[in-house]
């Protein structure tokens, strides 16, 4: 049973992706990759390794790649915040019914301080956004 491989593979990383060409044609069968870029995801830069010159199929790829790639990242951000709901009405149900003194006396102040923080922001957002700035 044969799988086929993609031509590319992305070896991702916290802002972006090292790109590799996958070949598996070779006479000893074996699957080769051979990095052919390196991709800025946060502002678009795409560089060639070495002295690559990337044509328009490589570029195809990893411009498709990097779409995928912003909707993915933007699709775990607002799970992440999702959870992070979940995790502050979590975090209240403990310090109601479990948590002592000693951890309580440990938490509050940052606590309440990033909530501030994040009441202040949302408020200032909502009012922006109902202004229609």
């Amino acid at each position: 049973m044969s799988v086929e491989l993609p031509d590319y593979f992305f070896r991702v990383r916290e802002n972006g992706a090292f790109v590799f060409r996958v070949d598996s044609e070779n006479r000893q069968r074996r699957i080769e990759m051979d990095q052919i870029a390196v991709v800025n995801i946060r502002n678009g830069e795409i560089k060639p390794h070495g002295e690559r010159q990337l044509d328009a199929t490589d570029l195809e790829a990893i411009h498709d790649w990097m779409e995928e790639r912003r909707l993915t990242l933007a699709e775990r951000q607002i799970d992440d915040i999702h959870r992070a709901v979940d995790h502050l009405n979590m975090t209240a149900h403990w310090a109601q019914t479990r948590a002592t003194d000693a951890q309580l006396e440990e938490i509050t102040d940052a606590l309440l301080l990033a909530m501030h923080d994040l009441r202040s922001v949302l408020i200032r957002k909502k009012a922006e956004r109902m202004s229609g700035d």
